[in-house]
């Protein structure tokens, strides 16, 4: 038989990878071409949530786990099989294919990696809903955990996040964030259980986005706004409309670091037009209340200004003992 023969030519191997967190079916033209194309498809996964909709549009799928060594056979002739990859992406398969052609004693076929459908931003949410779920539901401690039990937590990690911020470090950064968003999910995930007023993180990330939405109406509606100043006068007006507060007061919570809570206080007071001037009194709380509003009013964050110098004096002690500075600012 002439080697070049349709009967020796080697085939096609397309190696079909999709998205979990996409809807089954939604798969890319280019896939359902391989698929209709296809002299064979096969899934190792029989309960793969691609395969009712793929059977529905008329491609047989066959429940098969086939060898390195046997997905080459099928493809003899010149054949073509679609592989739909399970979850964990057929590694087993892959790897047995890379030994035969690395061997040189197989003429192996055509081998296409083909995305069928890719994540959109934010997908991988999806996965840590889903695992913060089963955690809640199968944990021994997550399962006990309480709103109120979780409230210290949800304080020293957004203090972490502020201290990765201030150090510059990237990678720091990063993991601090999934931290604090663990501990929106967490508590959403417990929200849940709750038998008078259940809500779910769907109900968290839907309220936040018609806030954000209402509040940057000359991003969403006939607005408009040529600078940050115009930008913060939309937020302050419909964020007044939205809370319809008595005073500027409302809102600002008492239990935050002293000098945090004086610059807000200053800034309220300012923002409204309001004349009130600060409390006159003895003891170094009065003194602290008074450089936290010129602060505010300088534009400078208290609290940041006085980490920064606390680390300088931190660093200063440490050279008077003899030791080297923390890498990133950290304690």
């Amino acid at each position: 038989m002439n080697a070049n023969s349709p009967a020796s030519a080697p085939g096609r191997i397309v190696l079909l990878t999709t998205s979990h967190r996409v809807a089954p079916g939604l798969l890319s033209w280019p896939a359902w071409q391989a698929l209709r194309s296809a002299d064979a498809v096969l899934c190792a996964d029989g309960a793969h949530p691609q395969v009712p909709y793929l059977r529905e549009a008329g491609t047989a799928v066959t429940e098969a786990s086939p060898t390195a060594e046997e997905l080459v056979d099928a493809c003899a002739g010149g054949r073509t099989v679609v592989v739909v990859a399970t979850g964990e992406g057929e590694p087993a398969l892959t790897d047995g294919l890379a030994r035969l052609a690395g061997s040189g004693r197989v003429r192996m076929p055509e081998l296409e990696l083909l995305p069928a459908s890719y994540d959109l931003p934010g997908a991988r949410l999806l996965d840590l809903v889903q695992v913060m779920d089963r955690i809640r539901a199968e944990c021994p401690w997550s399962s006990r955990q309480t709103h109120e039990g979780l409230a210290k937590y949800g304080i020293e990690e957004a203090y972490e996040l502020v201290e990765a911020i201030e150090a510059g470090d990237r990678e720091e950064l990063r993991e601090e964030l999934g931290d604090v968003l663990l501990q929106v999910v967490f508590h959403s995930r417990i929200a849940e259980e709750d038998a008078d007023a259940p809500f779910s993180v769907d109900d968290v990330a839907g309220g936040i986005v018609a806030k954000l939405i209402h509040r940057h109406p000359h991003v969403f509606g006939e607005e408009e706004a040529e600078t940050p100043e115009d930008v913060k006068a939309h937020w302050l007006r419909t964020k007044a409309e939205e809370k319809q507060r008595s005073s500027v007061t409302e809102g600002v919570p008492l239990g935050q670091p002293g000098l945090a809570l004086a610059a807000k206080l200053a800034s309220r007071v300012r923002t409204a037009g309001l004349d009130v001037p600060l409390p006159q009194g003895d003891g170094i709380g009065y003194e602290l209340l008074e450089l936290a509003a010129r602060a505010e009013q300088a534009g400078v964050d208290p609290e940041a200004a006085l980490r920064a110098a606390a680390r300088t004096y931190r660093d200063a002690i440490r050279a008077a003992e003899g030791v080297a500075a923390p890498d990133h600012g950290t304690a």
